[in-house]
């Protein structure tokens, strides 16, 4: 643990308050305030700040830099040598944890990631939505072309189970997965369109289809 670290937490003790309550005056996750707490993440000063007038207790004289904090390790007997650039890189990829991500690529199978993108994450979600049900659906079939969706294009979406009157989404039924707009016809039925050229409908049980993903955005393949 580091002295950072322990400071917060003994005045996160005596101010009687668990990590999830602190996190959530702060805004910041659970987890967070634990890795903070435990020195696998380096808090900056406007957080310290934040935590300071929180607990009631001045930590100002406890933040450090990065690179007092690995001259500080390199120089410990017990300190086992990596290359610098290493341990910079892995602070730097634990602090923006929090604030990126990466959205996986799926075909329609959604069995494994093709690729990822790097997304921001905003109050725990992206683009509105829970940062741990978005996904990006590469398109696999130009059968929804009249929609200017074309083999190869991204689409951004988020895991659903339910059906969205008039959304696009990625549906399964009769065997297959495919792109389709999902309109509904009654409680019972929906209608499913595509249009790779032509306008095509069929007309489905609602208890024969699986809503898998809705889709939000299009990003056009060049």
């Amino acid at each position: 643990m580091s002295r950072i670290g322990d400071k917060i937490k003994s005045a996160r003790q005596m101010k009687k308050l668990s990590q999830k309550q602190l996190a959530k005056k702060l805004g910041v996750s659970e987890s967070f305030i634990n890795e903070v707490e435990t020195g696998k993440k380096i808090a900056n000063q406007g957080l310290i700040d934040r935590i300071s007038k929180i607990l009631g207790k001045e930590m100002n004289d406890i933040s450090r830099s990065f690179e007092e904090q690995i001259y500080k390790e390199e120089n410990r007997k017990e300190y086992k040598a990596v290359p610098i650039t290493k341990t910079v890189n892995e602070v730097w990829t634990d602090a923006f944890s929090d604030v990126l991500k990466n959205v996986p690529i799926y075909d329609y199978s959604l069995n494994k990631p093709e690729d990822f993108k790097r997304l921001p994450v905003i109050n725990n979600k992206i683009y509105g939505y829970s940062k741990d049900k978005v996904v990006y659906i590469k398109i696999q079939e130009d059968d929804m072309s009249g929609f200017r969706m074309a083999k190869g294009d991204l689409a951004f979406g988020h895991l659903t189970q339910e059906i969205q009157n008039n959304a696009i989404m990625l549906v399964e039924y009769k065997g297959i997965r495919a792109i389709r707009q999902v309109k509904r016809l009654d409680s019972s039925k929906v209608l499913l369109v595509s249009n790779g050229g032509s306008l095509r409908t069929e007309t489905i049980e609602t208890t024969n289809l699986k809503p898998i993903v809705q889709l939000d955005k299009l990003e056009i393949n060049l």
